[in-house]
């Protein structure tokens, strides 16, 4: 379970990572309409969500600490707040359908939250590598004092 972990963590990474890219697809495509971010939105309402839930499941499958499993639901929680900064950003707009200071920021707050997000997933990928790797069964424990020679 532990390696599963691992590869759900890569596969989480890599959709995070692909969801910046098509936000740059849907941002750059000429002319742009409503199926502009239509990938960006597929990955980030299908693809990330399933697979933080994977992720946590994997998590206590794979026994990890208490504390492991606490920031495998993170990701989740920040999914939940990609949404919400996307329809606030997306409804405000004036009558005439032009983004207002208000939903700009919030947009720029949808982008803040996705790198966020990222980080939050590295260290989660970081730590299910550590879980999965066996320590050697020659190792030794050894402490040492400050002030004591080494």
């Amino acid at each position: 379970m532990r390696k599963l972990f691992v590869i759900v963590s890569v596969l989480l990474l890599v959709a995070f990572a692909l969801q910046f890219v098509l936000a740059a697809v849907g941002a750059f495509t000429k002319p742009a309409g409503d199926g502009s971010y239509a990938l960006h939105s597929v990955n980030g309402t299908v693809i990330i969500p399933v697979l933080t839930l994977l992720t946590i499941l994997f998590a206590a499958l794979a026994r990890a600490p208490g504390r492991l499993i606490g920031l495998t639901i993170l990701p989740f929680g920040l999914v939940v707040v990609q949404a919400l900064t996307a329809v606030l950003a997306n409804g405000s707009t004036d009558a005439a359908g032009v983004s207002s200071p208000f939903g700009l920021t919030i947009a720029g707050l949808h982008a803040v939250n996705g790198i966020i997000a990222v980080h939050v997933v590295v260290g989660i990928l970081r730590a299910a590598r550590e879980l999965a790797t066996p320590a050697p069964a020659d190792a030794i424990g050894v402490t040492v004092r400050e002030g004591e020679p080494v």
